[in-house]
């Protein structure tokens, strides 16, 4: 399928959907960094882009059977202030993508979207804006399903992230979810509230890829908040044993949040290319990147703003299968 990457950072979307054999034809982002970041990761040379999706006009985007983004949390997570689509400036950028659907014709409108973001869109506004959000793709044609899905599944990390598949009314789109492993959907761990899991060999027709593993808990072993260099911030602090797993990668806002790691009873931050392979990024990647003249700041910040690309690989190897098997 040919996509369009939508509010792409780093090219978290892309990398997944590339990887499972989807062609990019066009993105978006305005961060001067991310954009830097992007580029040097991939070859975007010919290739539609424009750095504000508040200036994009629909009839300069591409044809695309899928639109993927992850419109801007801030005013979603738990960490920013939940303004919500109420009162929230940058998360109603999901409506300046609706708009420029509701412009294009109907038989030019991508037949998939899909959609990432905080896992406390389902309840923010007492579940209000969920709702906003399934009558908004209702309106101009999409039915919708979702999952919750932890990159704790396919990463080493604890990263709870809704996932919105849309279907167009009219095409022949077959549902994603739930992702199912060896015949059978996988329980919930009692860790977390939910789980990433592969389907394999189901009656849609898809194939597993993703190895089965069972991952360790998060293991906290202290904190280290109290120390003035951290301005008294727990969530800051915590410091987690090498042999478990990560806490979710957060950017706080902008700001830089690494998770801290006990090594030979030494405490010390998660380095930047390690933040990029919790996200599932392959090390010639953040080299790139890197090598791009991107400081670690502005590394790390990327991180905890991308997608995991596994668990878009997982998806769009479902899209692609389930597209095949028409």
């Amino acid at each position: 399928m040919k996509y369009i990457d939508l509010f792409a950072g780093i090219g978290g979307f892309h990398l997944g959907m590339e990887q499972a054999g989807h062609e990019c034809v066009g993105w978006v982002e305005w961060d001067k960094f991310a954009r830097k970041s992007y580029q040097a990761i991939f070859e975007t040379k010919g290739v539609w882009n424009a750095s504000d999706i508040r200036t994009v006009r629909s009839t300069e985007i591409p044809r695309a059977d899928c639109w993927c983004f992850g419109f801007p949390c801030q005013d979603i997570s738990v960490a920013g202030k939940q303004g919500g689509f109420t009162s929230g400036r940058r998360s109603s950028l999901f409506f300046t993508v609706t708009e420029l659907l509701r412009e294009i014709e109907e038989k030019d409108r991508p037949s998939y979207l899909l959609i990432e973001n905080v896992k406390n869109l389902l309840s923010i506004n007492g579940g209000w804006d969920f709702a906003k959000l399934q009558v908004e793709l209702d309106e101009i044609g999409y039915n919708v399903e979702w999952d919750v899905l932890d990159s704790a599944e396919v990463v080493p990390q604890h990263r709870e992230r809704i996932f919105i598949v849309g279907h167009l009314r009219g095409r022949r789109t077959r549902k994603v979810f739930p992702i199912v492993k060896c015949h059978k959907e996988i329980n919930q761990r009692p860790d977390t509230t939910n789980t990433l899991t592969t389907r394999y060999g189901e009656a849609q027709g898809a194939g597993s890829y993703i190895a089965e593993s069972k991952p360790t808990q998060v293991k906290q072993i202290g904190n280290i908040s109290m120390s003035s260099s951290f301005g008294g911030n727990p969530q800051v602090g915590r410091v987690y044993g090498i042999n478990g797993i990560s806490p979710t990668l957060s950017t706080m806002q902008g700001g830089s949040q690494e998770p801290k790691v006990l090594v030979n009873f030494r405490v010390r931050k998660l380095s930047p290319r390690e933040c990029w392979r919790l996200q599932g990024f392959p090390d010639w990647a953040f080299d790139r990147a890197k090598n791009a003249g991107l400081s670690d700041s502005q590394l790390y910040k990327q991180a905890g703003n991308s997608v995991t690309v596994p668990i878009i690989k997982a998806i769009a190897e479902i899209m692609k299968l389930l597209e095949a098997d028409k």
